[in-house]
């Protein structure tokens, strides 16, 4: 099958869960939560849960894990704790949750970040991984690393995720 042929089996509408994470951020000073909100809706999707959650292991992996085992969300987008600071335990934590990893996605977000921002973009650690047959992006808290990220590879390519993670054998 063409990549045209696939993209054109994919769902034209999608239902996304965005998670924030963040120990600084509430819902009155969380930006990039609402970010994809009115990214996700403005694209003509929508988003079916939301959440706030510290940037602590169990809160992560409760939220990633409800998203997940919810019949009503196709893909899951969290924001915030990708960084290096000791503090940041995203990246690691959903990538002990995930059963496949895209390792493409943090690849071509960091190519992209280069191309805007230098050699910072190599404090990223923007993952994509398969979990319980959803995919799930982990991408930066910064409103402006969450518009290259929607974009340039989100909305260009959530549709098709999520049809070749329904494809069968």
């Amino acid at each position: 099958m063409s990549l045209e042929q696939h993209k054109g089996a994919a769902p034209a509408r999608l239902r996304f869960a965005v998670i924030t994470i963040s120990d600084t951020r509430d819902a009155s000073t969380d930006r990039g939560g609402p970010y994809l909100v009115e990214r996700v809706e403005g694209a003509g999707h929508a988003v079916t849960q939301r959440a706030i959650v510290r940037d602590e292991r169990a809160e992560i992996e409760a939220a990633v894990r409800a998203a997940v085992g919810d019949a009503n969300v196709d893909l899951v987008l969290t924001t915030g704790g990708t960084g290096i600071a000791p503090r940041d335990v995203t990246y690691d934590t959903l990538r002990g949750l995930f059963d496949s990893e895209i390792p493409g996605f943090g690849e071509l977000f960091r190519m992209l970040s280069y191309q805007q921002i230098g050699a910072a973009a190599l404090l990223s650690r923007a993952v994509g991984g398969v979990f319980g047959g959803k995919v799930v992006l982990a991408m930066p808290g910064s409103p402006k690393a969450l518009a290259l990220a929607m974009d340039e590879i989100v909305l260009r390519e959530a549709a098709h995720l999520v049809q070749q993670t329904r494809a069968r054998p």
